[in-house]
This record gives C-alpha cells, sequence and structure tokens, in this order.
C-alpha cells in the first residue's frame, strides 16, 4: 500500500522539521512548500492525499490557497486542514466556508493533529457501507464516485459538503444537533461552532438552488439543529422534485 501523502504547506522552519519528521517516522510521504504559491503549484501537480495550510504565508495567504484550491477540479476533493496560531472564530469561519475541512490552532499536539487526518482520510476512503448510492427528493450521493445531483444537473461541493449532505440524506426526517453534524462531517475532537455549520448549510442551500431544487429540502430545527425534508406536499415546486427522484 502507498505511504499517504502530506502536503505541508508552512514558514514556520521549527514546525516543518517537527512535523516532517513526526509524519515520516508514522508511515506518510511529506511534502513542504514555504510560501503559498509555490503551495498551490505543489497541490495542482502532485495531488497529496491531504493539505495542511497554514493561515498566515507569503506570496499566498492560506485563505487564497484554499480558495484556488477548491474551485480547481483537479484539487476541489483533496482534504484541507488549516493550520493557524489565530484562533478568532471568525477566520475559522471564513476558512469553513472556503472550504477547509478542519481547523487547528498554534500550538497544538502533533499525536491530535495525526488522529485528525486519519480521520479525514478515513472519511475520504470511505467507511465499506454497501449503500453506496443514496437517492431521496430528487437529490443523490454515489459514494463511489464521490458524486453529488440534483436531477441531473451536478452539485459541486467540498469534501466536508459531501459529507454533511450524506449524512442529512441517509436519514431524513431525523434532526441533527450541529455538533452531530460537525462530527459527521469532519470526526470527533474537531473544533465545533455553531456558526460553522449555519455555513455549511447556507452553502448546500444555495447549491442546492441553482441546480432547480428547494432551499428548504435542508430545514432548520429550532433549538435543535438541521433535518433533510422527509417528504412533499403536493405544491408546484415539491412536485418537481418528487418527479426528478423519480427519473
Amino acid at each position: 500500500m502507498a505511504q499517504p501523502r502530506i502536503l505541508l504547506i508552512e514558514d514556520e522552519r521549527g514546525l516543518i522539521q517537527s512535523l516532517t519528521w513526526y509524519f515520516n517516522r508514522e508511515g506518510y510521504e511529506t511534502i513542504v512548500a514555504t510560501d503559498g504559491q509555490e503551495g498551490l503549484r505543489k497541490a495542482q501537480t502532485i495531488l497529496p492525499d491531504v493539505v495542511l495550510l497554514d493561515l498566515m504565508l507569503p506570496t499566498l495567504s492560506g485563505l487564497e490557497v484554499c480558495k484556488e484550491l477548491r474551485s480547481n477540479e483537479r484539487t476541489r476533493d483533496i482534504p484541507i486542514v488549516m493550520i493557524t496560531a489565530r484562533a478568532e472564530e471568525s477566520d475559522q469561519i471564513v476558512g469553513f466556508s472556503l472550504g477547509a475541512d478542519d481547523y487547528v490552532t498554534k500550538p497544538f499536539s502533533n499525536k491530535v493533529l495525526l488522529s485528525r487526518i486519519k480521520a479525514l482520510l478515513r472519511r475520504v476512503e470511505g467507511s465499506g457501507d454497501p449503500t453506496d448510492v443514496i437517492q431521496h427528493l430528487g437529490v443523490e450521493i454515489d459514494r463511489i464516485r464521490h458524486r453529488a445531483s440534483f436531477g441531473q444537473k451536478k452539485l459541486d461541493l467540498t469534501p466536508t459538503e459531501f459529507r454533511l449532505l450524506e449524512c442529512l440524506l441517509r436519514q431524513p426526517g431525523r434532526a441533527f444537533s450541529r455538533h452531530q453534524l460537525m462530527d459527521a462531517a469532519i470526526g470527533e475532537g474537531a473544533i465545533v461552532l455553531e456558526r460553522t455549520i449555519d455555513v455549511h448549510i447556507k452553502t448546500l442551500r444555495k447549491k442546492l438552488t441553482e441546480a432547480g431544487g428547494s432551499p428548504d429540502l435542508i430545514e432548520t430545527v429550532r433549538g435543535v439543529g438541521y433535518r433533510f425534508r422527509e417528504t412533499y406536499n403536493d405544491t408546484p415546486q415539491q412536485q418537481v422534485a418528487t418527479e426528478l427522484a423519480k427519473d
């Protein structure tokens, strides 16, 4: 089995040496870039299994690199973990909204960081569940091909959005708390912010609407969190979604 490849985009020399030594010892191949432009180029060329991305970088910021990776077809599904000394909630919200899958603040434990990486890689590889295609109310998720669609239109989702939608779609009608959704989308132990899940849900609703669906496919459950709609009443818009699900 090939070594998982980690692209570390970081300009702090001491941290680079520490993480490179640790990851190599644990059986991972570590590729290093010390500025944003170099990191973006290596990500597009090497296509690593996961990117560790510092927020404050020379030439291109971590947020700019994240945005570029998510906008490129070849790199859009690579898991991204942002590592930074900045712990402000607003920074984390922006990072997640641009497509970051996890966010850790310095100083951190190498062991904890590696556990986050392993959790992300397991979710990308899949859990072995025999139900690889899920369909409900016009929305379809194909876990094997890592594709999501509404009707005949593809939904361009980040890895976190894909796993979040999968979690909701597997159990329509069930109300999930924000903490449960973050655990499903990123993994236990992740930094959970109330507004982080709200940002992801807002983006999912927007993408469903742009594909011809209804934003109320994902319902807000006051005081709890969110759920995927279980059934539709026979309004014209809802009939369209039901018919699409039959196609």
